[in-house]
């Protein structure tokens, strides 16, 4: 089959022909669809952050089961699915108790050294990210790493609910838990802070301040139901949200992942506020906290892993929510390329006026 194999740091995508071996115990194969490009693949593909090459990136995958494994019980032949990053044990307490983004065994899910890799080449293995490898015409994954989706559901959409959609609405409705009339603020108003924007809609959150640098980032942010927008590049995002909220804000969510971002979310919270960290800043970035401030506005400080999902139970339920419009996802969705086309499409997401770029196979 085909794949967009990455050698080495900053080598880019080129397309291979690699082999996939066949599903095993709970593995499941899938005819990979659709699959989004997120600027986490992008990060691990051009920088040298100790992961190990040659590898197949690509997270945002859905598709079809053509194939699974002995043991395999929650997908079916048929079904359309979508993968995503979170991997679970479905034993451990924590997994148990609702909480399977905290997994301590998330490993199980993958092959054991004694076993043949996923994804090989004359040359060798080749490393399958994540678990997932959908950059790919079709993608060996383990069932606890898929949710099944409607299928009346177009692929191209799909495949955003396991990664952006459940990371920005996730954050919002499950690890914020933001409330009907609590006060927000979304900081980058890219594809996964869209899906921010769109949920605090749900909770009955207002006002809703989208932040940017991109008058047309903040004009498609307006669009899914931000009520003010602040352009940081021309104005002081602090000061400007404080003529909103001269309280402050209950909840800012942080998805550029910056340092300076980061301090003037803190600059921002209400009374009792929180700041939740989604976006991935470089090894780096640090965060300079005033304790004595911090504790005496009874703030908080939150990192944000994949909207804390259930993602058996909250992908199928974001999914429900797109049906019903509630999510947008069909606007979020700016083009379509091919699996040749990931180069060039990574370099178009630079665009301000660009939320999501889906790689569709035939």
């Amino acid at each position: 089959m085909k794949a967009a194999v990455v050698h080495s740091p900053g080598a880019g995508f080129v397309i291979e022909q690699v082999t996939l071996d066949t599903p095993r115990r709970n593995e499941v194969l899938i005819d990979v669809k659709a699959v989004g490009l997120c600027h986490s693949d992008l990060t691990l593909a051009s920088s040298d952050l100790g992961f190990a090459m040659p590898a197949v990136f690509g997270h945002e995958v859905a598709g079809i089961v053509t194939d699974i494994g002995d043991d395999v019980r929650s997908v079916a032949l048929g079904d359309h699915v979508v993968g995503t990053l979170i991997r679970f044990c479905g034993e451990c307490e924590r997994c148990l108790s609702g909480r399977s983004y905290y997994c301590r065994y998330s490993h199980r899910t993958e092959r054991s050294p004694e076993d043949p890799a996923r994804i090989s080449s004359p040359v060798g293995p080749i490393n399958q990210a994540f678990g997932l490898g959908g950059f790919a015409e079709r993608a060996l994954i383990h069932e606890n790493q898929l949710a099944v989706v409607p299928k009346d559901i177009p692929f191209e959409q799909a495949a955003l609910l396991g990664c952006g959609v459940i990371t920005g609405a996730g954050a919002v409705l499950n690890t914020a838990g933001v409330g009907r009339g609590e006060t927000v603020a979304v900081v980058g108003a890219g594809g996964v802070g869209l899906n921010a924007i769109s949920s605090a809609v749900i909770a009955g959150a207002y006002p809703i301040v989208a932040i940017d640098v991109s008058d047309a980032k903040l004009e498609r942010a307006r669009n899914f139901g931000a009520t003010h927008t602040i352009n940081s590049s021309d104005h002081d995002p602090v000061e400007e949200l404080r003529r909103v909220m001269p309280q402050g804000a209950d909840y800012v969510f942080d998805f550029v992942g910056s340092e300076s971002v980061a301090r003037q979310g803190l600059e921002m919270l209400s009374y009792g506020g929180g700041l939740y960290l989604v976006g991935i800043g470089g090894k780096d970035v640090s965060i300079q906290v005033d304790a004595m401030t911090f504790m005496r506005n009874r703030n908080r400080l939150e990192s944000v892993y994949m909207g804390s999902a259930n993602l058996k139970v909250d992908i199928p339920y974001f999914a429900g929510l797109a049906t019903r419009g509630l999510l947008r996802l069909d606007e979020l969705v700016t083009e379509t390329i091919g699996l040749d086309e990931i180069n060039e499409g990574y370099q178009r997401l630079k665009d301000g006026s660009v939320a999501r770029i889906v790689v569709a196979n035939p």
